[in-house]
């Protein structure tokens, strides 16, 4: 028996990439300076229009970057008091696992929520 690739619920695997780039994209932030935003937010604005998943993901991923940016800066103000060097490697570590895992779901054709997140986007 011959099974169907994708189920119609799965998103086409151009959509599932896209998506997964979205996420992916936020990397960038650890090398050019707001990348973290800049990456998911041009792939988003490319491609949102495409698919609904993209639309979603992209979103989600881009939300999640500016709730870590504002997370990070208040770490940085809290370094003369000394919390923030505990905070910005501890953010460090989040962002990257967070990130990964998203990339994970979003290529597997599951929406990722990440968790503690401004909806700035809806």
């Amino acid at each position: 028996m011959n099974q169907p690739a994708e189920t119609p619920a799965t998103p086409a695997k151009d959509a599932r990439t896209w998506a997964m780039l979205c996420h992916l994209t936020a990397l960038s932030g650890f090398c050019v300076p707001f990348g973290n935003i800049l990456g998911p937010l041009i792939v988003w604005a490319i491609k949102r229009e495409e698919d609904p998943f993209i639309d979603d993901q992209g979103k989600e991923a881009l939300n999640f970057q500016l709730t870590m940016t504002i997370a990070i800066v208040v770490a940085m103000i809290l370094i003369f008091i000394f919390i923030g060097m505990l905070l910005l490697p501890v953010l460090a570590i989040f962002e990257i696992v967070m990130v990964v895992m998203a990339s994970v779901a979003a290529n597997e054709g599951r929406a990722y929520r990440y968790p503690v997140t401004i909806r700035f986007f809806k």
